[in-house]
């Protein structure tokens, strides 16, 4: 594991949902006319630079789910016994850009195919996975899934998870925005972890945000 001013990464696994939909206790709504999506990829500083780039997108915000403690600190997630993952909380307008955009977008943005791993970092915490906060959504990453395995670029398995949303608690203060607050650190740290060099192993090409949508809302 690469020590450049964080303490772990990387992850996946495959989890099937199929109820329990209703009895979800993810975090609250999000302000009238948007919608929310949680993805774990990794470096949640890397996973909010990379979505902060796409139309649409209101907010980003670092922080932990998928565990059992509450309101955890960044040690306690990075010691790797609180089932926490690093995820990032995006607030987006449907009207601008589908959900299903999204995820087609998140799965060129991580490697899928290491199971509590991503690119330098290894741990728990960094698994890839995407906590739907519904039916619907469960069903659009489900669809997506499908359609990935279909079409990949590469051999090994997809082992990113699908996940009921839990509790989303948001990371500290110096964790948000890291990429603009520390531009430097944030591009060593990126460019030294191998992620860009292992995206374009994987897909051939960085990937480029989903264009807007027809203004059609997402349902």
């Amino acid at each position: 594991m690469m020590k450049i001013n964080r303490l772990i990464i990387g992850a996946a696994t495959v989890v099937s949902v199929a109820a329990a939909i209703a009895q979800s206790t993810a975090t609250g709504p999000a302000p009238a006319g948007l919608a929310k999506a949680v993805f774990a990829g990794g470096c949640f500083w890397c996973v909010e630079s990379d979505f902060d780039k796409v139309p649409g997108v209101k907010s980003t915000t670092s922080g932990y789910t998928g565990g059992k403690v509450a309101n955890p600190s960044y040690e306690q997630v990075s010691a790797k016994s609180t089932g926490h993952a690093e995820a990032v909380e995006v607030v987006y307008d449907p009207k601008v850009v589908s959900y299903e955009q999204l995820v087609d977008y998140f799965w060129r943005t991580i490697d899928p195919t290491t199971k509590d791993r991503q690119f330098c970092d290894a741990g728990s915490p960094y698994r890839t996975a995407i906590f739907v906060q519904d039916a619907t959504q469960l069903a659009a990453a489900q669809a997506s899934l499908a359609k990935l395995e279909k079409s990949k670029p590469f051999k090994e398995p997809v082992v990113t998870e699908i996940s009921l949303a839990g509790p989303f608690y948001a990371a500290e203060d110096y964790h948000q925005d890291y990429y603009k607050k520390n531009p430097v650190r944030y591009k060593y740290y990126r460019n030294s972890c191998g992620r860009e060099e292992r995206i374009k192993q994987l897909w051939g090409s960085l990937p480029l945000p989903p264009a807007v949508t027809d203004g059609t809302p997402t349902k």
